[in-house]
């Protein structure tokens, strides 16, 4: 059997982008992506602080240390330039797998730059 865990999350980034007129998408700052181990065209969930929302979209690498958080087409209906998100992407293992597992988790700055 196989469950669904954690395994990626960037928490707390901030929107820089509502694009509508582009095909459905997030588009992240390649370091974050590096940061939380997310990879182009993977699957995310995303948490909309400001306003409660909770949809999924898959990801486009953005310029590197851009700072870069756009949300595309459809999506960008769902959040303002300024919305605080946590962006989340999970894994399916075995229950032996999933528990020693541990996510990769990172707290970005107010600038979407990735803290050590």
């Amino acid at each position: 059997m196989l469950i669904e865990v954690l395994k990626s999350k960037i928490h707390c980034a901030t929107v820089t982008e509502a694009n509508l007129h582009y095909m459905g998408s997030i588009t992240i700052d390649e370091a974050l992506m590096q940061a939380a181990g997310i990879v182009e065209g993977e699957r995310v969930h995303i948490v909309n602080n400001n306003n409660g929302e909770r949809f999924d979209t898959y990801v486009i690498t953005g310029p590197r240390q851009s700072g870069s958080i756009c949300l595309n087409g459809a999506a960008a209906r769902k959040v303002q330039v300024g919305d605080i998100v946590i962006i989340m992407a999970y894994a399916h293992m075995t229950l032996d797998e999933a528990r020693s597992f541990r996510p990769s988790v990172i707290f970005p700055d107010e600038n979407n730059s990735v803290v050590s």
